[in-house]
């Protein structure tokens, strides 16, 4: 679609919103230090979601105020019965080579004492805390993250530059950004350049959501469950090669099924 909106104008709405979710998210945390008694990692999660949707107020506010089409600016468009199935098989084929990549670069360069307490944090500590950590990485951040970044924001770059690579590529540079996370900015850029692929080539913001939601669900399953130790889809601390062969079929039958679109 042809933006009446400025790149100037976009950057200022991301910047509000990124903002909004981090002050947002602050002040729960903030509550939650003031009640030491209380469970605080519920506290951390609940920052979280509070976070992530107060991301989109500022967006919501602006388009509503410029009575812009919610559809149309976020990149709310249906797909097919063959896109949202080569989106999953596409999904399913970058999460686990992206896992034997994590495994490998680890072998290099050991994990940082913060990504430890990272995969800490997401081991919830009750059923409730894994609802509330679900909901937060599953559910809330992929919404937020993408109706902002490549439903609103990458779309506006690519209609004033008309440079698809160049819109995807800055895009992606501004969503590994804010995670502020050194040790992952890498692979976490290397999915924002994929996400903004797949929302350019469906011309849909659904597609992205499908793989952003899946990859952090994986995460999350994988931190709660004892998948190391089971000898099936780990082996000698890799992913097995069956794994592997079904990953990179699924990453080529989703991607040749995508690029027919």
């Amino acid at each position: 679609m042809k933006s009446n909106l400025s790149i100037k104008t976009a950057f200022v709405i991301v910047l509000i919103s990124l903002l909004a979710a981090f002050f947002s998210g602050s002040i729960i945390l903030g509550i939650g230090l003031s009640n030491p008694e209380s469970n605080q990692q519920h506290y951390t999660f609940i920052s979280f979601i509070i976070g992530q949707t107060f991301m989109l107020i500022p967006l919501i506010w602006f388009l509503q105020r410029k009575k812009e089409s919610f559809v149309k600016r976020l990149r709310l468009n249906k797909i097919t019965k063959n896109e949202l199935v080569s989106t999953v098989l596409l999904s399913i084929g970058i999460i686990i080579i992206s896992d034997e990549f994590d495994r490998i670069v680890q072998i290099f360069v050991p994990a940082p004492e913060y990504i430890l307490d990272l995969n800490g944090l997401l081991n919830p500590e009750t059923f409730f805390g894994f609802i509330l950590l679900f909901t937060a990485v599953s559910v809330v951040a992929p919404l937020g993250e993408e109706f902002l970044f490549r439903g609103f924001f990458q779309q506006i770059l690519e209609d004033h530059w008309k440079d698809v690579t160049h819109a995807v590529l800055v895009t992606a540079l501004f969503f590994s950004i804010i995670h502020m996370n050194p040790y992952w900015f890498i692979q976490i850029y290397a999915l924002g350049i994929i996400l903004g692929f797949l929302a350019w080539k469906t011309n849909s913001v659904i597609p992205a959501l499908i793989l952003h939601s899946l990859n952090n669900t994986t995460a999350l399953l994988f931190s709660v469950t004892s998948i190391e130790d089971n000898g099936f889809y780990i082996l000698n601390g890799h992913v097995s090669p069956l794994f592997l062969i079904v990953a990179f079929m699924a990453l080529f039958f989703g991607f040749k099924g995508i690029n027919r679109a």
